[in-house]
């Protein structure tokens, strides 16, 4: 299975999310979402960097199952992440997030950035520890 996302918890409590460009498919899409979910297992506050320099465009029914997981983890998210950053220098795939808040709020404080570093930035301005 080609993966949809790379999960780095190696700056935790930064954690990056890189999407990878595959395709989506069920299989890659469900294994995406759960190991974002795992990121949660130390119950220790974080920040997440989605890079999405590479994503392709998910199909409807994968833009669903991303906002049904904010609406399930809604509250892990409220008691443990302090903020998610997108890297997100592509304006169809900044509409495509538009699209799933629209499904499901966004829970956690958030901001698109172009690049990386800004992104980082943005996440170091919070409290983590």
């Amino acid at each position: 299975m080609e993966p949809y996302a790379i999960i780095d918890e190696s700056s935790f409590p930064i954690v990056r999310i890189r999407f990878t460009g595959n395709k989506s498919n069920d299989q890659n899409f469900q294994s995406y979402l759960d190991q974002t979910k795992a990121c949660y297992r130390f119950g220790k506050r974080l920040a997440l960097i989605f890079d999405a320099s590479n994503a392709g465009i998910p199909s409807m029914s994968h833009q669903k199952m991303q906002a049904n997981w904010l609406k399930e983890n809604k509250e892990l998210m409220q008691d443990y992440c302090v903020g998610t950053a997108y890297v997100i220098p592509n304006v169809a795939i900044r509409a495509i997030l538009k699209m799933i808040f629209s499904f499901q709020k966004q829970p956690v404080p958030y901001q698109v950035f172009e690049n990386e570093e800004e992104a980082e930035a943005w996440v170091k301005s919070f409290e983590l520890d």
